[in-house]
């Protein structure tokens, strides 16, 4: 199992995260381990509150999807292993053998970073939307979401952030609304592959890090932030005149010497001042 399909199943929680659904990541289908990518599964009465993104209409109770990432291919072999993951998985979560949920409580995704050329040459695509398709096997119907086609949209920054397409990531990234606070730490894991993977990003992981404390200093007090630094390094940042200016005549006077503050003004000002006092 890849830190993709990992980083994919950690998006969906997030995504479906305080909504009538859950997710469960890389879940065991039997005694000899046997890996079904995601499954997002109802876990109470209700709608998903808000926009689906494209290809995830018609959700039901046992959502079953298989993910291919940038390096891996969405084959027939693929197709295969999902439904049979489906009939295993099918079996385990009904009743009894005899008495087996009924089929429609059951929907099959596989969702692949990039087009799947050879399998289109092999089976009937139904193109539904941008990057949406059905895939016939069979008796069975599939839902087929190509990431590296999803069009712009909010609704679908979770497929754009794994569409291996630079302008599209950072976009996403944007817009990306994330629900768990620990979304923040694989998103950076996701940016450090995607330069693992040679796909050139302007947008960096320092300046990933740089943004997130930027957005997030107002969770720290002044002074948490101040304990950061020494009094020199703060004062640095300001004038001589900033630093007098809530201070007054006899507050100065105390602090500092004539000559210490001589020498913080300009020439021109301590000409003009000895000329006055003279």
């Amino acid at each position: 199992m890849t830190n993709w399909h990992r980083l994919f199943g950690l998006f969906l929680t997030d995504f479906f995260a305080n909504s009538p659904f859950e997710v469960e990541l890389e879940k065991d289908l039997s005694i000899k381990q046997q890996w079904l990518d995601v499954v997002v599964l109802r876990k109470m009465p209700g709608t998903f509150a808000g926009h689906l993104p494209d290809g995830l209409d018609g959700l039901t109770d046992h959502n079953l999807l298989t993910y291919k990432s940038l390096h891996e291919a969405l084959d027939g072999w693929a197709v295969k292993e999902l439904i049979g993951h489906y009939v295993n998985y099918r079996k385990q979560v009904s009743p009894s053998m005899n008495d087996l949920l009924p089929e429609s409580q059951f929907k099959l995704y596989a969702v692949s970073t990039r087009p799947p050329k050879k399998l289109a040459q092999q089976v009937a695509l139904q193109r539904i939307s941008p990057g949406v398709y059905d895939l016939l096997w069979g008796t069975d119907t599939l839902r087929l979401i190509v990431l590296s086609e999803m069009p712009e949209g909010q609704h679908n920054a979770i497929w754009r952030l794994f569409s291996a397409k630079s302008e599209a990531v950072l976009q996403a990234r944007d817009q990306y609304r994330q629900n768990l606070s620990e979304l923040s730490t694989i998103m950076q894991n996701l940016f450090e592959i995607y330069q693992q993977e040679k796909i050139v990003m302007s947008y960096t992981i320092q300046d990933y890090q740089k943004d997130y404390v930027r957005d997030h200093l107002d969770w720290l007090s002044a002074d948490e932030v101040l304990k950061r630094y020494s009094a020199e390094e703060v004062l640095k940042r300001y004038s001589a005149e900033d630093r007098l200016k809530d201070l007054t005549p006899d507050e100065v006077l105390k602090r500092y010497s004539v000559d210490d503050l001589l020498s913080n003004l300009p020439p021109e000002v301590v000409t003009m001042l000895k000329r006055k006092l003279n």
